[in-house]
């Protein structure tokens, strides 16, 4: 799906990332999928990034290549939610992390970090993405993109909250 002139668009933050496989590959097989669904705008550098979230076994667990996107899409959130799910599954991820349970290694990770000013708290999607504040690896990448991005729910800027973590 491509923009369409004169159809209102959301503009959304996105994390893309993994640790097992070719992961520059899914990367680059993750963004195509994703400009199925609208504009992409917006790239940054790719980074590496220590895993997080993995209890005990953080230390032997493979590094993270994380990249954050700019999507200019028609689909409400909930609905790009779904479409990138599917994303996530045909490049081969088969299960999420369970909440209350440490991460596991994946192929690829697509997660909604904002969407425009739009503030969403579900079961099934939370935005501004809940834990972005804490994650380096999510912040780093962001505020390459949206650096001055004002995170309403926080009072700070993308780049705000990126300096009070490094």
């Amino acid at each position: 799906m491509k923009t369409v002139v004169g159809q209102s668009n959301h503009h959304y933050l996105l994390l893309l990332g993994g640790n097992i496989g070719d992961v520059r590959e899914n990367l680059s097989k993750a963004r195509a999928l994703i400009a199925e669904l609208g504009e992409v705008i917006k790239v940054s550098s790719i980074y590496e990034t220590q895993p997080w979230g993995f209890g005990d076994e953080t230390d032997a667990t493979p590094i993270f290549l994380n990249q954050a996107l700019e999507l200019a899409s028609p689909l409400e959130p909930l609905k790009l939610l779904g479409k990138l799910q599917k994303i996530e599954i045909v490049i081969g991820r088969n299960h999420k992390t369970v909440a209350g349970q440490p991460y596991s290694s994946r192929c690829i990770d697509i997660d909604i970090l904002l969407c425009n000013n739009i503030h969403i708290d579900t079961l099934e999607l939370t935005i501004p993405h809940k834990l972005m504040h804490l994650r380096e690896f999510a912040l780093r990448p962001a505020a390459e993109l949206w650096g001055d991005w004002n995170v309403v729910t926080l009072n700070k800027t993308i780049a705000e909250l990126y300096s009070s973590i490094c």
